[in-house]
């Protein structure tokens, strides 16, 4: 059983860098409140990582 995350987008992405923008795309989400359950993989948390300061992660049960 491999473990998930669950990714938030908590602040808005107007005004942010390209790279920015392109990596919450990447990750699915959409507009402010919007979530994702993913796999917590490596190349996942680099994205995570770059937009820390704009989402809330927390860890779930999965599966």
């Amino acid at each position: 059983m491999s473990s998930h995350i669950k990714v938030t987008l908590r602040h808005s992405a107007i005004g942010r860098p390209a790279r920015q923008l392109e990596t919450i795309k990447g990750l699915g989400l959409r507009k402010i409140g919007s979530s994702r359950v993913l796999e917590n993989t490596p190349a996942v948390r680099g994205m995570v990582k770059k937009i820390l300061h704009l989402v809330e992660v927390e860890e779930v049960k999965h599966g």
